[in-house]
């Protein structure tokens, strides 16, 4: 499973890349805005120079042309820049479009196995089921991906799984148990994987006993 970071924030996206473990980046308009008075284009391609992956890159039309338009700027900022595409009618026409063009997307806010389908149809390399938002309305977001998974397996859709609206470390299990090809986190949760209380407290012991170790060969030599 590849591990993305939801974000716009490159001091966050330079800290997850130091991990090495990362493995592309999802953005989105609203992302971008939280990071202030900055060109839009300028920011994506600073992404771009941080990760060696796949960095979403979403359009803010929604008419086939004007997606069409925004999608191929973005696909010239950077080569690692997917074209996000939401999934509408409209959406549906530019993935197919824009894979006739080798420009890689991204198929964002999906909420159910149709639409999902009707995007790998379509052409789209990445298809985002929004697993949290389904959760928020007491639905089963981890079901979807069960389901999308299942449907890519049985008719050999090249589109890969990626969880998205990931809310917590068990969405990023359950994801991976789900047959998710990615999950795309913000970089708090990636951050709050790592985090056990066992592992905290067995370090606490470790490095305790290590100091009683050194202080005994001190003693010992004489040196206390």
């Amino acid at each position: 499973m590849q591990f993305f970071v939801d974000t716009a924030d490159l001091d966050e996206i330079r800290e997850a890349s130091d991990m090495c473990i990362l493995d592309g980046v999802t953005t989105n308009p609203s992302l971008v805005k939280e990071q202030g008075n900055v060109d839009f284009h300028e920011h994506v391609f600073a992404i771009c120079e941080i990760v060696d992956g796949d960095v979403s890159a979403e359009v803010t039309a929604t008419d086939f042309d004007g997606m069409m338009e925004e999608g191929r700027r973005l696909h010239q900022i950077h080569e690692n820049v997917v074209v996000k595409i939401p999934l509408i009618k409209d959406g549906i026409k530019a993935l197919r479009a824009l894979d006739e063009e080798a420009i890689e997307t991204n198929c964002t806010l999906c909420f159910s196995p149709t639409q999902a389908t009707l995007a790998a149809k379509a052409g789209a390399d990445y298809i985002s089921p929004f697993i949290g938002r389904i959760d928020d309305i007491s639905s089963d977001g981890i079901g979807l991906v069960e389901d999308i998974v299942q449907i890519y397996d049985t008719h050999d859709f090249d589109t890969d799984v990626l969880a998205a609206s990931i809310r917590h470390p068990t969405h990023v299990k359950r994801a991976a148990l789900a047959g998710a090809d990615v999950a795309t986190m913000p970089f708090e949760t990636l951050l709050n994987l790592l985090e056990h209380p066992l592992t905290d407290r067995g370090l606490e012991r470790f490095l305790a006993d290590w100091e009683e170790y050194k202080d005994a060969r001190k003693a010992e030599a004489g040196l206390a």
